[in-house]
């Protein structure tokens, strides 16, 4: 009996060992600058533009650019439906480097977004589903001129679903209409489907999260076309195969911008 509690024993610790030592974590204290343009075109219709510039670790490090460009459509007082496409890139950052070189990613998405008003609270449900096309990076065979290196040799298919759900509150009025917002919410990325590492599957990745980002902010609107956002953002990602966590504290500066083309 002895035996038997030593031996369950040594592979508890055994397999407690595996899981501490199987993922590294790490952290990266990251700087955003943000931007979104929303252009009304009909009283219903309007083309909005996203783009983003990441930094890891202040300034000393580029982490991700992207750009999003969509169409929006006002079905219902409270129901905005979207389609749009993303580009992306992600450096090489951090220590360890989630990546070996930049990696690209291309995808098409569909979004829903629902808003609601209990009172000065707005509260904002958004559900976006990403079709993502992201680039796999191989190793390339050393030549007599050079070494070998990390090349996109492919790209695959991987599902992903983003809820948000953001809550908005004046804090500060200015003739009765909000001057001084504050900001407070989540948003988690899930992967879709066949979990695994095993890319000639389409696997998705080891785990069912991605990410999940904590928000809490402030916004000032200068009047109803120019607002900005100072936020502050707790972002974990897993990578593909669950060796790498990250945990970073991030701030990101907003510039939002509101327009109508529309005819009135």
């Amino acid at each position: 009996m002895k035996n038997i509690k030593k031996l369950i024993f040594g592979l508890f610790l055994g397999l407690t060992s595996l899981s501490t030592f199987a993922q590294t974590k790490s952290q990266n204290n990251d700087i955003w600058l943000h931007y979104v343009g929303k252009n009304m075109l009909t009283k219903k219709l309007s083309f909005t533009l996203e783009a983003t510039m990441r930094y890891a670790n202040g300034f000393s490090e580029k982490q991700q650019y992207f750009i999003r460009p969509s169409f929006d459509y006002q079905f219902t007082k409270h129901f905005i439906g979207s389609v749009g496409f993303s580009h992306y890139n992600t450096y090489v950052y951090g220590s360890p480097a989630i990546n070996k070189r930049p990696i690209p990613e291309n995808h098409p998405w569909i979004q829903g977004t629902f808003n609601h008003q209990f009172g000065d609270l707005k509260l904002t449900n958004r559900l976006r589903n990403e079709f993502r096309f992201v680039g796999i990076a191989s190793s390339t065979v050393a030549t007599p001129t050079g070494p070998s290196d990390y090349a996109i040799s492919d790209y695959k298919f991987r599902d992903r679903l983003r809820y948000m759900v953001l809550a908005t509150y004046p804090l500060v009025k200015v003739d009765n209409k909000p001057k001084l917002l504050g900001i407070i919410g989540d948003e988690a990325f899930m992967n879709i489907g066949p979990l695994g590492t095993d890319i000639s599957k389409n696997n998705v990745g080891k785990t069912f999260m991605n990410q999940n980002r904590i928000i809490a902010g402030l916004g000032y609107v200068f009047n109803p076309h120019h607002q900005i956002q100072l936020c502050y953002i707790h972002q974990n990602i897993w990578n593909f195969s669950d060796t790498i966590e990250e945990s970073n504290p991030t701030v990101r500066l907003s510039y939002l911008t509101n327009f109508s083309f529309a005819k009135k």
